[in-house]
């Protein structure tokens, strides 16, 4: 028998000063019975870091042509696009191609080094791409944070980041990798 998605009850607060974006989002977001807790965490990470109307968070592991979270437009055009982990090269090329922006949130410490190694030469000519890496250290205290129904609270502030739930804080500071020069 399949293993169903954990539903986790999110309640996300974002204090974004370098944005000027100050809103609270009730999200339900299911976890895909592969998705590790630091995986789940740095999914509303992402969401947290790029907060505006019309952000969703979508299918993500369960299907291969849709992002983990997307924001489209009223006439249904891809306007943003956020992917996390490592993707294929096809894929960023894919992803480029059916939306207007595209970011990257790559984890996993040296693993996610030796991807962009590998890939930032033939990302170059994608305007539209942007590329930023998160510290193992970081990702894996986020998801010490993770809990089924949880408040959680996101402030940012020159580029760097302070998540907490109840009386747990972490520090992130992200890392670009690669700018998109259509943002």
């Amino acid at each position: 028998m399949a293993q169903k998605a954990t539903i986790y009850k999110i309640e996300l607060s974002v204090s974004d000063m370098d944005r000027h974006y100050y809103d609270t989002h009730r999200l339900t977001v299911a976890k895909h019975p592969s998705e590790t807790d630091e995986r789940l965490m740095v999914r509303v990470l992402a969401f947290a870091l790029n907060a505006q109307e019309g952000l969703e968070m979508t299918k993500g592991l369960s299907t291969d042509d849709e992002p983990d979270v997307w924001r489209k437009s009223l006439s249904g055009e891809l306007e943003l696009w956020i992917a996390l982990g490592l993707p294929s090269e096809k894929i960023v090329r894919q992803s480029c191609g059916k939306a207007k922006n595209v970011v990257i949130y790559s984890y996993g410490g040296r693993t996610a080094e030796m991807w962009w190694d590998k890939l930032k030469n033939s990302t170059s000519r994608f305007d539209n791409l942007r590329v930023v890496n998160l510290p193992e250290t970081a990702t894996s205290d986020l998801a010490k944070l993770a809990s089924r129904s949880m408040k959680l609270q996101v402030n940012i502030q020159d580029g760097d980041v302070m998540a907490s739930v109840d009386d747990g804080i972490v520090y992130i500071t992200p890392i670009e990798l690669k700018g998109a020069a259509s943002q």
